[in-house]
C-alpha cells in the first residue's frame, strides 16, 4: 500500500493533518452525524484537487491518509479503495469552483444547527457568538438531498461572498481561507445555535439586544476577523492530538 505521507507535498499533507483534526473535532463537540456532513480542504498547487472524507467512516476513524483527493468533476485522484459521499461532492465541488478564497468547507447536520435551519426567520441576534456572524450568513432553500447538478448554480448564488451559509430545514454551512478559519465561522454559528434553541425552549419573553448594541458586535466582528482562528484552532488542534494522535498518521 501506497504511503500517503511520503507520495504528496509537505504543503499538502500538512493540510491533511490540518482538516485530520478537523473531523476528530467534530463528535468532540457534539456537532456529527454519523457517517455522513463532510469537510474539504483544497490541496495546495494549480490543479483544482480537494480533500474530503472517505464515505462509509466515522469521523472519529478519520486520518491525514485516509482522506480522498478529487477534482471539481468527481474524479478520485488519490491511490485508494474508498469513494465519497456524492451529495458531499455537490455541496463542495460546487463553492471551491466559484469560490477561490473557500480553501475549507464545512457542512454539518448538528441537532442545534437544523434546528435553527428550521426556524422561519433563522438566526436571531440573543447571543454574542450570533451577533459577531450574523452578518456573514446566507441562506439556501431546502430542495432535497444535493444530488441534483442544476442546485449547484442556486447554492453558490445564495452563498455569494459571505462565509456562513444556513441551509434551511438541513443544516449548516462555513466557507474558510484555511482550516483555522472554517473552523472558527461554523464553532460561532453552533454555539449560537444552540444558545437560541435553549433560549426559546422555555415559555419566558426573549431579551432582544438594541440596534446599536448589535451594530457594534457585528463590527467587532468584521474587524477581528481571522485573528480568533490564528488562537484557537491551535489550541483545538493540541486537544485532538492529546486525545487520540492517530489523525496525523
Amino acid at each position: 500500500m501506497t504511503d500517503i505521507k511520503k507520495s504528496v507535498t509537505k504543503e499538502e499533507w500538512d493540510i491533511r493533518v490540518d482538516l485530520a483534526a478537523f473531523y476528530r473535532a467534530i463528535p468532540y463537540f457534539g456537532w456529527d452525524d454519523l457517517i455522513f456532513t463532510h469537510i474539504s480542504a483544497k490541496v495546495p498547487g494549480p490543479d483544482d484537487h480537494f480533500l474530503i472524507n472517505p464515505y462509509g467512516f466515522l469521523f472519529e476513524e478519520i486520518t491525514a491518509s485516509n482522506l480522498v483527493k478529487v477534482d471539481l468533476k468527481g474524479k478520485i485522484i488519490s491511490e485508494t479503495n474508498n469513494y465519497i459521499n456524492p451529495a458531499g461532492f455537490t455541496i463542495h465541488s460546487a463553492i471551491h469552483e466559484a469560490r477561490t478564497d473557500a480553501h475549507c468547507i464545512v457542512h454539518l447536520h448538528s441537532n442545534d444547527g437544523v434546528a435553527v435551519a428550521s426556524l422561519k426567520d433563522g438566526l436571531l441576534p440573543l447571543s454574542q457568538s450570533g451577533m459577531l456572524v450574523r452578518n456573514q450568513i446566507a441562506y439556501h432553500d431546502y430542495e432535497g438531498v444535493a444530488l441534483v447538478e442544476e442546485e449547484k448554480v442556486r447554492l453558490v448564488e445564495d452563498l455569494g461572498k459571505k462565509n456562513l451559509m444556513i441551509l434551511r430545514n438541513h443544516g449548516t454551512l462555513a466557507v474558510g481561507s484555511n482550516v483555522a478559519n472554517a473552523f472558527t465561522y461554523i464553532y460561532l454559528l453552533e454555539k449560537a445555535c444552540t444558545y437560541q434553541v435553549r433560549a426559546m425552549s422555555g415559555s419566558l419573553e426573549l431579551n432582544m439586544p438594541s440596534a446599536e448594541a448589535i451594530e457594534t458586535t457585528k463590527q467587532q466582528g468584521e474587524a477581528t476577523q481571522g485573528m480568533a482562528g490564528a488562537l484557537l484552532w491551535p489550541a483545538v488542534k493540541r486537544k485532538m492530538v492529546s486525545l487520540d494522535p492517530s489523525f496525523m498518521n
